[in-house]
């Protein structure tokens, strides 16, 4: 497949997660029914974007995901770099048309730290970061599980938003924070270096693990 192709995917793809998911969570709030309502919208977007784009990208829209791949030799360094740009650039550009309709006013779904307590929203991230990159190895490491894939993926993905979203919105996905929080501002740009970092933490260890807990298997 060619690369442009595939960056231009992963483009789209974190589109469509920022403008659809965050959207969701800007729009219905993240009390009552709004909860679950978010939770679902972010699941649903992967699942979507999983049978429309992943025969063309592998539907990474997650930095996480990507360097996830990357550790396990499943992407090149020049890939890997290609898609993290697509990403934040789709990102931002969700972003800045949910901003359009929602007004500079709206946090547009952006995340925060859990109860101001940075060490806290770390280690959050990294655990539901770390469970979500792991299902999708877990998932997509046997050809016979193409089929269901996406929605394992949809659903392990809205799994940890169930969790998350109490605690810092649940971001799992730098690229997914990072666009809103531009057009946010405020605490939400002071604290999203966070969301940056604690969620490649999590990919890197998921990895890590993944090939720990595999590598008898590969090796026989």
């Amino acid at each position: 497949m060619n690369s442009a192709k595939k960056y231009i995917a992963e483009f789209i793809g974190t589109f469509v997660l920022v403008f659809f998911a965050c959207g969701t969570a800007a729009v219905v709030g993240v009390s009552g029914t709004g909860y679950l309502l978010t939770a679902l919208a972010f699941g649903f977007v992967i699942v979507a974007m999983a049978y429309s784009i992943g025969n063309i990208s592998g539907c990474h829209i997650n930095p996480a995901v990507s360097i996830a791949m990357l550790v396990s030799g499943k992407m090149t360094l020049g890939d890997f770099l290609g898609y993290v740009v697509a990403q934040f650039l789709g990102a931002i550009a969700g972003a800045a048309v949910l901003s359009s309709f929602l007004g500079s006013d709206s946090a547009l779904g952006a995340n925060n730290l859990y109860n101001g307590d940075i060490l806290l929203s770390l280690v959050i991230e990294i655990i539901l970061t770390f469970v979500f990159v792991l299902a999708i190895l877990g998932v997509t490491s046997k050809t016979e599980n193409s089929s269901v894939a996406g929605i394992v993926i949809g659903l392990s993905l809205t799994l940890v938003h169930i969790l998350g979203i109490s605690f810092t919105g649940t971001s799992v996905n730098p690229a997914r924070s990072f666009g809103p929080a531009i057009f946010a501002g405020g605490e939400y740009l002071k604290n999203v270096w966070v969301f940056l970092l604690a969620p490649l933490i999590g990919g890197v260890l998921a990895a890590l693990c993944y090939k720990f807990l595999t590598k008898d298997d590969k090796q026989g």
